[in-house]
């Protein structure tokens, strides 16, 4: 299924259940791999992504059990990791590639990672180049800057590293790789992201400290294997949420969302334009806050979004964007030059999606300014083969004067696979 169609929506309503969360269902996989015991996965979120996470780790003679419910995880310890007789892919999925190369360069073994056409165009130079202060000894395209990465595994030794933008996949590879190095191994980061891997690494038992915006890991520490609850995702949530806040007439119940801290820059930035948004029965799962979201349709204003907020909000940029093409006024987003670097250049790709839609963008390098407007036009978009346009543009058809077409959409597979179902099911027409 290459492109489909969407009509515009009378209301949004009803309740619903997302996904498993991403970074959590990833996570999973490859700390319960490295664990001593049986992990056992439940909500595991089923998308491409985090399969190719799971045949990484079965290449490396880890026996993973998926009965459809649960996943079990028979960990092998720190050093019980076989070389993989093949190379390693991690098909559209960043937080695969960088999380594994950190955790391969502390292993006895040659291994190789690799990845679709569009993975192999996004930097990798973030982790390689920490990860070789390390001990790491990483050779690939450009210099070791571009996929396909051949990693000879060598001993690593700890190091303090500030990273020079706030990354959750760029601190977790050196967390990764901190549980083989001598001594401790310290990130810290302009700005707080997401902390699902400190989470986690607390939960199997690592020796880890925290601190305003870093983390230490000691090495040498073996982990614990537990039993894992997997909220819902708030990055799959947040097409609901801004479904609900723009279509007019709506009202929305998303259940057991996880609601870290370090992910609801999007709650913030949507209630911050004056989004109805509530979160009811705040509970915690597996070391994660958890919580039911309701979401009435709003009337939206326009608002400056930049500084700390914005990696707490980093992959529901697309979405806010189109909630920002309703609202009244202008919408200026700073110190997102992150969203270059993604899937596709998120920055450019959503201004001219926008634009074919009649909305006013101005690019920057950073961010751009989005005019609100009533009336968003109907039309072809692309989605540039990434998952995240694809499902924000077919938010925006829901409250177009006719109805949008959206090409390249297989990529919602990665993330979302049972996306235009739930589309379906609370969009009325």
């Amino acid at each position: 299924m290459n492109s489909t169609t969407i009509q515009p929506a009378a209301s949004v309503k009803g309740e619903m259940v997302v996904p498993g969360d991403k970074s959590i269902s990833h996570r999973s996989i490859m700390l319960g791999a490295i664990a001593n015991g049986v992990t056992t996965v439940r909500g595991f979120l089923r998308g491409e992504d985090n399969l190719s996470t799971m045949h990484a780790f079965r290449a490396m003679g880890v026996e993973i059990n998926d009965d459809g419910e649960t996943i079990q995880i028979t960990g092998r310890g720190l050093h019980g990791l076989n070389e993989p007789g093949d190379v390693l892919d991690c098909g559209n999925s960043g937080t695969t590639i960088r999380l594994i190369t950190g955790l391969l360069s502390g292993q006895s073994f040659f291994s190789v990672v690799t990845g679709d056409q569009y993975l192999r165009k996004r930097p990798m130079k973030r982790i390689v180049e920490p990860l070789s202060r390390m001990g790491a000894q990483i050779s690939g395209r450009n210099g070791a800057t571009l996929a396909p990465l051949a990693i000879n595994g060598a001993p690593l030794k700890g190091i303090n590293y500030q990273s020079p933008v706030s990354s959750a996949q760029i601190k977790s590879s050196l967390m990764l790789a901190g549980l083989y190095a001598d001594g401790e191994t310290s990130v810290s980061e302009p700005s707080l992201s997401r902390d699902h891997s400190e989470r986690m690494f607390r939960l199997f038992g690592a020796s880890l400290a925290r601190n305003d915006n870093g983390v230490t890991v000691r090495g040498g520490v073996e982990l614990t294997a537990q039993e894992v609850t997997v909220p819902g995702d708030i990055s799959s949530a947040a097409f609901f949420i801004v479904a609900a806040l723009i279509t007019p007439h709506s009202e929305l119940l998303i259940k057991n969302v996880g609601v870290n801290p370090s992910r609801t820059g999007v709650i913030d930035i949507l209630q911050g334009m004056g989004g109805d948004i509530q979160l009811l029965d705040l509970r915690e799962v597996s070391g994660e806050p958890v919580a039911d979201i309701l979401v009435r349709s709003s009337r939206l204003n326009g608002i400056s979004v930049s500084g700390g907020v914005v990696p707490r909000a980093i992959d529901e940029f697309p979405v806010i964007c189109v909630a920002a093409a309703r609202a009244e006024g202008v919408t200026t987003i700073r110190d997102a030059r992150e969203l270059r670097v993604k899937e596709t250049d998120r920055i450019t790709a959503m201004a001219g999606n926008l634009r074919k839609l009649g909305i006013t963008v101005t690019e920057t390098e950073d961010g751009m300014d989005i005019t609100g407007s009533e009336q968003l036009l109907g039309g072809i978009v692309d989605s540039s083969g990434d998952h995240r346009i694809a499902m924000s543009m077919a938010i925006a058809a829901l409250v177009a004067s006719a109805a949008i077409t959206v090409t390249d959409i297989a990529c919602i597979a990665t993330s979302f696979p049972t996306f235009f179902p739930l589309l379906e099911k609370v969009a009325l027409k």
